[in-house]
């Protein structure tokens, strides 16, 4: 619609007459619009990692993407305290670190080819944590870990390889694998344990196992000293 800039004109009605069918031009157009409703915006879930002392980062395949960015940064952090520790040694009390916590990060997936998304992360997590912040476990769920001969073969193959090459044989990384699904309350009371803070649990990946890990969050959270807040992204 053109707005027409008013006129002067000698004849004041017709001045009038012009703005009253201009204003219900107006109206009649606002009936025939969709009413539009603009909420938001919402961050990601993960995006208040740094708030809390120790992460639980969970990923299901393809989930584990914004949690690589999370590590990825934690890393830097990591390089650059201990790149201002080796410039200023006889100051290194006063120093206050970019690192706040610990992070576990728990990466579930059905596929060997998945470990190969993120390989130069987790190789590099290896090589510069030092002072291990990091923890990583990779699980792989299309094989299961039984007591019999066949499991017996796999892990002490995996073993072997890792002590003469520091190479995992299922991810082709320096971090290790674990065969199967992971056992979450072992997980979480075994973090329980180790650390009386407050905890972020994230977990990104199909919702079959939000419920499951809320549900842990809330009973440990009840039953032992460490507060864990769950957090979920669900594709």
């Amino acid at each position: 619609m053109v707005c027409e800039i008013p006129v002067t004109s000698k004849d004041g009605s017709l001045l009038r007459l012009k703005t009253t069918v201009a204003d219900a031009g107006l109206e009649e157009t606002s009936r025939r619009l969709p009413k539009l409703l603009i909420d938001g915006p919402y961050g990601a879930p993960a995006q208040d990692y740094k708030k809390y002392d120790i992460l639980l980062l969970i990923g299901l395949g393809i989930g584990a993407t914004p949690f690589i960015s999370i590590l990825k940064d934690l890393l830097n952090n990591i390089k650059s305290d201990e790149e201002m520790q080796r410039i200023h040694k006889p100051e290194i009390n006063n120093l206050k670190s970019n690192v706040r916590g610990r992070a576990y990060f728990h990466w579930v997936t059905r596929e060997q080819g998945s470990f190969g998304w993120f390989k130069g992360v987790m190789d590099d997590v290896a090589e510069s944590d030092h002072n291990h912040i990091i923890e990583m476990h990779n699980y792989l769920t299309s094989v299961y870990f039984e007591d019999n001969e066949r499991s017996a073969l796999l892990a002490m193959a995996q073993e072997l390889r890792h002590a003469k090459n520091g190479v995992n044989v299922v991810s082709e990384s320096r971090i290790r694998s674990h065969f199967g699904r992971p056992n979450w309350r072992k997980v979480f009371s075994n973090l329980a344990n180790a650390h009386k803070v407050l905890a972020g649990v994230f977990y990104c990946g199909s919702p079959t196992l939000t419920k499951e890990l809320r549900d842990i969050s809330k009973e440990f959270s009840h039953t032992t000293s460490t507060q864990f807040h769950f957090h979920k992204e669900n594709f």
